[in-house]
């Protein structure tokens, strides 16, 4: 039977033990999407996790969503992983860039690039923070269908810049309403077109995407996450067989490639988790909510039960810069500042206090 502190390999890479940090956006890097000082002695700090997963990282300008979010498509932003990457090593961890294009979860207020593009002109609901405060989420732009293959481009250039930069590895971000995800939705994707209509034309986008970037840099260097039936920001998945379809589809075509690992936000003893996992047949990752796991009795029961390789720890680790020698010993934990989670300096990001 595995436990969580075992070691594990996921693609060449020897992890210490089977925590990954899931990424989360903490809003910290400046104004040009360059990761700071600050944001390398977060990562550094909880480099004792098996795999760090980055926050969500835009590929261009355009895929931006949020303000104060790093990117991976300029020479500054390279410069600045790679002080996060040199840290991270240093510490004896390994680390992973989290491909994050917003779609059409953004605002103009909150990038350089002020157009949203989206497999449909179909607006995400609600507001989004932006520096003038709440403002409701604008139209997209729809997608030609000849000007995908850019994008999918932006992806694999971003994956190159992460190599470049001394990154591990990245993860395609599927999941949570962004733009892969958004073409993965019934609800989002309205297209007629090669890629919308049926499950099999709405896989189409994320397929490419990670054969694009398992192409570009190796396929032992690309995870991919998704959240089938997560139902968030817009994003509906309440057609079971049509979810089973489309991500049935997903995984068997890039079970193939050798990718590092799949991660997914569901329940991981839910029947389309375990149908999921089996196609796959490699490395998988669980993360059993959007906070992720929140315990260590949930996370080891997870791993100990053989329903994944690994756990996505999200707030546990975020204010236990040590969690996973916390965990080891039994010790208390920190509690999560939520007031200092997105935007901000130093206070809640790292000033938790470790052990030693």
């Amino acid at each position: 039977m595995s436990t969580l502190f075992d070691p594990i390999n996921v693609g060449k890479l020897t992890l210490a033990n089977r925590v990954a940090m899931a990424p989360m956006t903490r809003n910290r890097s400046d104004d040009d999407g360059v990761p700071t000082a600050l944001v390398a002695e977060y990562y550094a700090q909880r480099a004792g996790a098996g795999l760090l997963i980055t926050e969500g990282t835009q590929p261009s300008a355009t895929g931006q969503g949020y303000f104060a979010t790093p990117g991976l498509h300029s020479d500054a932003q390279v410069e600045g992983w790679r002080a996060v990457a040199d840290a991270v090593h240093a510490r004896g961890g390994r680390i992973f860039a989290q491909l994050m294009h917003a779609g059409r979860v953004g605002h103009p207020d909150n990038k350089t690039t002020p157009e949203l593009v989206a497999p449909s002109a179909v607006a995400a609901p609600g507001e989004i923070f932006t520096r003038k405060g709440m403002q409701p989420q604008p139209v997209p732009r729809a997608l030609e269908e000849a000007e995908i293959p850019s994008v999918i481009e932006e992806f694999a250039h971003a994956a190159r810049q992460a190599v470049a930069a001394g990154l591990d590895g990245v993860e395609v971000h599927a999941a949570n309403g962004y733009l892969v995800h958004q073409f993965l939705g019934p609800t989002s994707n309205l297209r007629a077109d090669g890629y919308g209509g049926t499950p099999g034309n709405r896989a189409r986008f994320a397929i490419e995407v990670v054969r694009a970037a398992a192409e570009a840099i190796g396929p032992e260097k690309v995870g991919i996450r998704i959240s089938p039936a997560h139902n968030i920001q817009g994003v509906i998945e309440d057609d079971e067989q049509a979810t089973a379809a489309t991500y049935g589809t997903l995984v068997d075509a890039i079970a193939p490639l050798g990718i590092a690992y799949l991660s997914y936000v569901a329940d991981p003893r839910s029947a389309l988790a375990r149908d999921l996992t089996a196609r796959f047949g490699g490395v998988t990752i669980a993360n059993d909510g959007f906070a992720a796991v929140t315990s260590l009795e949930s996370a080891q029961a997870i791993v100990s039960e053989g329903l994944a390789d690994m756990v996505a720890v999200g707030r546990p680790l975020l204010a236990n810069p040590d969690l996973v020698e916390r965990w080891r010993s039994g010790a208390t934990l920190n509690e999560a500042n939520q007031a200092t989670f997105y935007g901000g300096g130093a206070e809640g990001y790292t000033d938790y206090p470790a052990l030693v």
